[in-house]
């Protein structure tokens, strides 16, 4: 078996945190020696993040987050899903001219949700104040970083449309007119004054939790709603579509929401209980992968070899299939999650996956949604093939967006796995006074109605954002995901099994070569597909490259290195934690003491 790791894993029983970037995971492991526990920690990291990969999220993007709390002694999930606004319904974007909702712009936004998310974790799980969480990103924002290489390029690639359409944009990302060279020292002093002001505001009262929800008040229904209701009420913002579209958020939309905290969904498999968000997102995608797998011997199979690939990319188109049937948010959709996770349901599906790649979508056919299973794919056979909006990885353009992911596990036994994304410098023209933009995850809801996935008022879009949380033996033990739109379960699926079938740790299971399919419409504009897609870093090997060709797979050859972006954090049933982050980009990193 052929083992690529670069580094060992990170040790440690104080705790562990990881992230995209070394900033943030040094920031939240000062939180845990300062004495906060893994929700602090949590919190104050992904603040970070805002500010030193700004190109992958931001103060208006959205967040999901699973956990477990040793005090409540549960899995549970914080949806910071922001939900389409009372104005965003299928006739008026049809007035508009569009039959997709543009990947960027205006229109392409939600209800922001990762601050209201952020501010419910720290209240109920954490133990900081608000001052002590913000205060690490308003020093990076006020007294500057070193920009990232791809920031940079980021930036300067979209300098003239910022200078041409999004002027706001262009006055934060180019100050002075010019884009940052890498590794420069910028700075976003109108972020660190929106967070200074909601410290100010928050500790006008005395108490921690009625400071958080003073916090919460002063984004939602105080300044900073009515600097982004402000600004939409006359903003008038080209678009992907090529058009000029005003947005339909308001202070209302935003006053009358708030993040929720539900129960997971849960898969048992070989020993391990994996648990994911509901079908809100996309997580139980890969727990049907799982239902399905299943049935095959994985440990038996060279995690490096064409089989290994071909059965675990196989199982995914089919549990992708079922995605785009009947996924969605279930306060406002029927979602037969049950009957999908089924044995009897899986069973049957497994005997789709045969020594051959499959070209066509198939998703199944379950009694009482054939209405919903037509329009589906009646819809679909319309889609065309290409790029999509958010890929990922640096063999992609540097101009799209993408997401950050955080594991971070204390020594108190709390675990916690967050994939904040959203609101990137790309997405929509900064707010003035604010210093950040709105998200775009409206795109991946559909302009025809009857779906799970409609446009509709106080709806959720069916987020790629998909953490993970695993427990061996009913014991709280891992948590882990990656960045990268519909390729964050692919990239966790092989490594999962890698950890659970091959005795691979943590940091050599995220050292193989990774790969992913495209096979299946991307959730992002402009929904385009590439059936029978395999992309795969070209260290798997000659043989099991020729070996999947001959299988009819259609193979996008990617250097090594180059795909998948994943952490972990573990902790053992003695106490000892592990973490390791991937080596890919040189950008992610794991820490513990």
């Amino acid at each position: 078996m052929t083992r690529f790791t670069t580094r060992p894993e990170i040790l440690g029983t104080f705790g562990v945190v990881t992230s995209t970037h070394w900033i943030a995971t040094a920031v939240g492991m000062s939180i845990l020696e300062k004495g906060g526990n893994a929700f602090d920690a949590a919190v104050a990291t992904g603040m970070v993040l805002q500010v030193v990969e700004p190109h992958l999220n931001g103060a208006g993007g959205d967040m999901p987050a699973i956990f477990y709390s040793k005090k409540k002694n549960k899995v549970e999930v914080i949806c910071a899903q922001g939900p389409a606004p009372a104005g965003a319904t299928i006739d008026h974007y049809k007035r508009e001219g569009l039959d997709l909702i543009p990947g960027d712009g205006l229109l392409a936004t939600v209800i922001p949700g990762a601050f209201d998310g952020w501010m419910l974790m720290l209240r109920d799980y954490g133990t900081m104040s608000v001052r002590d969480v913000l205060e690490p990103a308003i020093y990076y924002a006020e007294n500057g970083h070193p920009v990232l290489p791809r920031v940079a390029a980021t930036i300067s690639g979209l300098g003239e449309f910022f200078r041409t359409q999004w002027p706001t944009s262009f006055a934060t990302w180019l100050p002075g007119g010019a884009a940052p060279a890498p590794h420069a020292n910028f700075k976003n002093p109108v972020l660190a004054a929106t967070w200074k002001r909601i410290i100010a505001e928050a500790e006008s009262r005395k108490e921690r939790e009625s400071q958080i929800e003073a916090a919460r008040d002063a984004f939602y229904r105080g300044f900073v709603a009515e600097h982004i209701a402000g600004y939409l009420h006359s903003a008038e913002v080209m678009d992907a579509s090529g058009n000029r579209h005003r947005g339909v958020l308001t202070a209302g939309d935003m006053a009358n929401w708030h993040a929720t905290i539900e129960a997971p969904q849960t898969y048992d498999y070989h020993g391990w209980t994996v648990a994911k968000t509901g079908p809100w997102g996309q997580g139980p995608a890969l727990l049907q992968s799982l239902a399905l797998l299943k049935g095959f011997d994985i440990a038996a199979m060279d995690p490096n070899s064409a089989e290994f690939v071909h059965t675990v990319v196989e199982a995914m188109k089919l549990a992708y299939a079922d995605r785009e049937v009947y996924y969605g948010d279930p306060m406002h959709a029927d979602v037969p999650i049950d009957h999908l996770l089924s044995d009897a349901y899986t069973d049957e599906r497994r005997k789709l996956i045969t020594g051959e790649a499959s070209r066509t979508l198939q998703p199944g056919r379950i009694p009482g949604f054939d209405a919903q299973y037509d329009l589906t794919m009646q819809m679909l056979k319309g889609m065309g093939g290409g790029v999509v909006y958010e890929p990922t990885m640096a063999h992609l353009s540097e101009k799209r967006g993408d997401t950050v992911h955080i594991d971070v596990i204390d020594r108190g036994g709390n675990l916690v796995s967050v994939t904040p994304s959203g609101g990137w410098l790309q997405s929509s023209p900064v707010i003035p006074g604010l210093g950040f933009c709105l998200n775009s995850r409206a795109q991946m809801f559909w302009l025809r109605e009857g779906l799970p996935t409609s446009l509709a008022p106080g709806k959720r879009p069916r987020t790629t954002l998909t953490p993970t949380i695993a427990l061996f033996e009913g014991r709280p033990a891992m948590a882990f995901g990656t960045p990268g739109g519909d390729q964050q379960d692919q990239w966790q699926l092989p490594f999962f099994l890698r950890h659970v079938h091959h005795g691979l740790n943590l940091q050599e299971a995220i050292d193989q070569p990774l790969f992913h399919t495209a096979h299946f419409p991307s959730s992002f504009y402009p929904r385009t597909s590439e059936p029978g897609n395999i992309t795969i870093e070209t260290s798997i090997g000659a043989d099991a490259l020729t070996a999947l060709k001959q299988k009819g797979h259609l193979i996008t050859p990617a250097d090594p290195w180059t795909v998948g972006r994943l952490t972990a954090a573990k902790r053992e049933a003695d106490g000892l934690l592990r973490a390791a982050a991937t080596p890919r980009l040189m950008q992610a990193y794991a820490a513990g003491r």
